[in-house]
């Protein structure tokens, strides 16, 4: 009896760490493109807030692109949760998190150039 309880704590060291190294690279993954997303967002910003030294009109460039790096950041964001919800097979409480997810990502669609800079 002792061998097969230690077996089975085995098994199950093994499956919980293959689980953990999973979450761990994809929630990595996600949150370091949404991390880089928004250091490029703070870069075009800045450079939008030179102010005198740039013309109007690469300020507004600027200004486009942080709102899209900062867009992408936050998108990518909302996704890793359900990414990792998904690898601990919670499908149920993943896939409505996915849902809401794909509900932001077509309000963004069909909102964002109403909110982006002018």
């Amino acid at each position: 009896m002792a061998n097969e309880c230690a077996a089975g704590n085995v098994n199950r060291t093994y499956s919980l760490g293959g689980t953990s190294i999973a979450i761990f690279t994809f929630t990595l993954l996600v949150l370091g493109a949404a991390t880089f997303s928004f250091v490029f967002a703070s870069f075009y910003y800045y450079g939008a807030s030179l102010g005198s030294r740039i013309d109007d009109a690469e300020q507004v460039r600027y200004s486009r692109r942080g709102d899209r790096a900062w867009l992408i950041g936050y998108t990518m964001l909302f996704l890793a949760p359900s990414l990792v919800l998904f690898t601990i097979r919670l499908l149920g409480v993943g896939s409505v998190w996915f849902a809401l997810w794909l509900a932001y990502v077509l309000f963004v669609i069909r909102h964002f150039r109403g909110v982006q800079t002018s």
